[in-house]
């Protein structure tokens, strides 16, 4: 059996597979909520055949989306018009789904990446954002606010309260967004973080926020739910967070109960330099890995053939891959690497008929 098609444990949630869906933003919500949208973009990748599907980030106040379309999890009406959607997609799919909840901070109102992504103002229907410290992401963008305790406060409860809306929608698994240059990255990253409290200056102190974080949303998240972290392994920016301060954090995050670490990097900087070629981020994944005891860890980035994913696996570098445009491009990828490897693939019954003559038995009946 090759090794992309085992089970996996992340937690006590069982994968039949180890190809997981990483979050994409659609920036299709109205107002937060869900759209018809997103019943039609989750409903393909459920029937994929992947071991998870992890939905798009979602913010957990208004002033923490990335755009004004972003999806959110912040109130009665948000999750409502999210449990329309899931409670679709639960229906037919058979796959674990999980949630990324996050905060935007500093890189806050946007606009969607089709109309150039860029800063908006209040009066282009964006607003005052917020960060670690009164840095701006980039000379063009507005200064953030530096947050007070009193608003940390409130994001951490924020996360406590749409991890619980996460449960009561059946989600079987929240990722804590701490990666890509958003709220979370902003407080691990002394290039973005320069406060003089508890939640700046050494590692320690910028670890200070995922780490309380996660506990939190241990705590109310059930214990038979799976509960992770996405991190930037790197800002590719010299004195920036490393792949050094990364293990730390691993470390940490296994100590506290982590059930896995999902290895991204960047985002955090536009003088970031990023030398993109497929398998890039791997040696962040194999290097986190390697200084985990039992934590599971999720490999992302340019990883698009079905040999190559095994490779990872096989050399160890990784317990699990992660596709995210891979997966837009051929929502179907995992049946293709089921066939490639001569393994089998969950899929529904109303499609069992479109197996290839080349590869009677693909469909795991």
């Amino acid at each position: 059996m090759s090794q992309l098609f085992t089970p996996l444990q992340l937690g006590k949630l069982s994968l039949s597979n180890r190809i997981i869906i990483a979050p994409m933003c659609q920036y299709s919500a109205e107002q937060g909520k869900a759209t018809p949208w997103h019943r039609i973009h989750l409903g393909h990748l459920s029937l994929s055949g992947a071991g998870l599907l992890i939905i798009e980030a979602t913010a957990i106040e208004p002033a923490g989306r990335i755009t004004p379309q972003d999806l959110g999890l912040w109130d009665d009406e948000t999750e409502q018009a999210l449990a329309e959607t899931i409670n679709d997609v639960k229906r037919y799919a058979t796959m674990p789904l999980g949630i990324q909840l996050g905060h935007a901070g500093r890189k806050a109102s946007c606009d969607v990446p089709w109309r150039g992504g860029g800063f908006l103002t209040p009066q282009q229907g964006g607003w005052q954002t917020s960060a670690p410290s009164a840095l701006p992401y980039s000379e063009k963008d507005g200064t953030p606010l530096a947050l007070t305790k009193e608003r940390i406060a409130e994001i951490k409860q924020a996360f406590i309260d749409s991890a619980i809306r996460a449960d009561r929608l059946g989600f079987e698994l929240v990722e804590i967004h701490a990666a890509h240059g958003y709220l979370l990255h902003q407080f691990l990253s002394p290039l973005s973080n320069q406060r003089d409290d508890e939640y700046g200056g050494s590692l320690e102190n910028r670890m200070r926020l995922v780490l309380e974080i996660f506990d939190e949303v241990r705590r109310v998240f059930p214990r038979d739910k799976a509960v992770g972290v996405r991190i930037s392994a790197s800002d590719w920016v010299e004195g920036g967070w490393d792949e050094a301060q990364s293990i730390a954090l691993s470390k940490a995050l296994e100590a506290a109960g982590c059930d896995y670490i999902h290895v991204s990097s960047g985002g955090l900087s536009p003088q970031q330099q990023i030398s993109v070629g497929p398998n890039y981020q791997v040696p962040f994944a194999a290097g986190i890995k390697a200084a985990l005891t039992t934590m599971p860890v999720i490999a992302v980035g340019l990883i698009t053939e079905p040999q190559q994913a095994e490779a990872v696996l096989v050399n160890g570098e990784a317990d699990a891959i992660a596709l995210a445009r891979a997966m837009l491009y051929d929502p179907r990828w995992p049946w293709h690497a089921a066939a490639e490897l001569g393994e089998k693939v969950q899929a529904p019954p109303q499609y069992w008929r479109c197996e290839p003559h080349e590869v009677k038995g693909l469909f795991d009946f």
